[in-house]
């Protein structure tokens, strides 16, 4: 992971996660990736925590780089660079 500032983090899509619980999240980030070319960028805004554990596991099984992940008041937020 990187340690550069969300703010200065671009992203090519964004997927809008919050309310749905596990594994819903990483359910449709994957489908979200598999609509972008290798290389773009997804941000992900989910509410669950047990995401923390899934898109770290997501990341590096299916060989994609999980550039940064912040938690704020209960939301989490991902970037994710497609293999």
């Amino acid at each position: 992971m990187t340690d550069a500032r969300p703010g200065t983090l671009e992203c090519d899509a964004e997927l809008d996660a919050v309310g749905l619980d596990c594994p819903m999240p990483l359910l449709k980030a994957k489908l979200e990736l598999n609509r972008l070319a290798s290389g773009a960028v997804l941000k992900v805004t989910a509410s669950d925590p047990g995401s923390q554990r899934d898109f770290r596991s997501f990341a590096t099984l299916a060989g994609h780089a999980l550039l940064h992940e912040e938690v704020e008041n209960g939301i989490y937020r991902y970037w994710l660079r497609k293999a």
